[in-house]
């Protein structure tokens, strides 16, 4: 009898935290709604297109240019999932970015995004450089491996920010004094053999 109720219990609270899980999940809203770039627009460089549910970025070596694919809106403070996957080159999820005349197009936060271990680092274009690079220890947890598909979540309020790659931290910041609002963006390297994609891209507002 005890054991029933055991059960019984463990199962109703199980179903508790699904629908919890299932709720919180209800407020996230689509940036990208599967079939074209409506709401997005690229800056000079390289090609952005949607194949199958999925937006592909390329761009040849000979392109000298940053081709940014940038939020018509702006975001101050959220939480993003999204799934990505590098086949050649040196990518960015952006956030948080001003435009500029530059052939770079952008000044601000890139989540790291390429080939090597330095994915799920952060990055400040026009500003610091590397701000932080994940450590050997975190690359080894996180299973990132070049070609495959990967999750993305990254957390930003105020000054702190939290980038995860495949569930494991690779970025944490607490009170950062920089930069608080802007667009969010996917970016082709310029100068580089590009191939990059990008799907079910999510944001909810906090």
């Amino acid at each position: 009898m005890k054991t029933s109720l055991t059960i019984r219990l463990i199962l109703g609270l199980f179903l508790i935290d699904a629908a919890a899980t299932k709720a919180a999940d209800a407020k996230f809203k689509p940036l990208f709604n599967g079939n074209n770039l409506n709401g997005w627009e690229p800056t000079p460089g390289g090609n952005w297109e949607v194949k199958n549910g999925v937006i592909v970025g390329t761009s040849p070596k000979s392109e000298r240019r940053h081709g940014i694919l940038l939020t018509k809106n702006r975001f101050k403070d959220f939480v993003v999932k999204a799934k990505f996957r590098v086949i050649h080159g040196d990518s960015g999820f952006y956030f948080r970015v001003d435009r500029v005349k530059s052939g770079v197009s952008v000044h601000g936060f890139q989540v790291e995004i390429d080939e090597t271990d330095e994915t799920g680092g952060l990055y400040e274009t026009g500003g610091r450089g590397w701000v932080h690079q994940p450590t050997s220890e975190v690359a080894k947890k996180r299973a990132y491996k070049k070609g495959e598909w990967s999750d993305l979540e990254l957390i930003a309020k105020g000054g702190n920010i939290t980038v995860k790659i495949n569930g494991v931290i690779s970025t944490k910041l607490t009170n950062d004094k920089s930069r608080k609002e802007g667009h969010i963006g996917l970016q082709l390297h310029g100068g580089q053999v590009m191939h990059v994609e990008y799907k079910d891209i999510q944001l909810k507002p906090i």
